[in-house]
């Protein structure tokens, strides 16, 4: 995924926690508001100290990533999406994140038809 499509700034995160929606399951919480002016969604992760060492954070984030990726042409492209994840992403595999990411949005109608 290209640097351009991440959301790196902390002012926009804060201002996607503050004014975007929320919705979770046990691995994930999604955070995300609508940027009706963008051309393709942007995406940041947060993977907190608590989950694991350095190694099992960017696992999960590459995983992330790579969800994502592999997800691109089906998001909706004028949405900032904040994902944070939870403990259960420790153990998990690919297959697994990208499954609960793909729960998420499709719950959250992030997904085209």
């Amino acid at each position: 995924m290209k640097k351009a499509f991440r959301v790196k700034d902390n002012k926009e995160f804060q201002a996607i926690f503050k004014s975007g929606k929320s919705f979770a399951n046990r691995q994930l919480v999604i955070y995300y508001r609508e940027v009706p002016d963008q051309q393709h969604f942007r995406v940041g992760l947060s993977v907190g100290k608590k989950i694991g060492n350095a190694v099992t954070r960017n696992r999960i984030k590459r995983y992330l990533r790579q969800g994502f990726l592999e997800l691109e042409e089906n998001i909706k492209s004028h949405y900032d999406i904040v994902i944070i994840a939870r403990r259960p992403t420790k153990d998990m595999e690919f297959y697994e994140i990208k499954k609960s990411l793909t729960h998420l949005l499709m719950k959250e109608r992030l997904l085209k038809k």
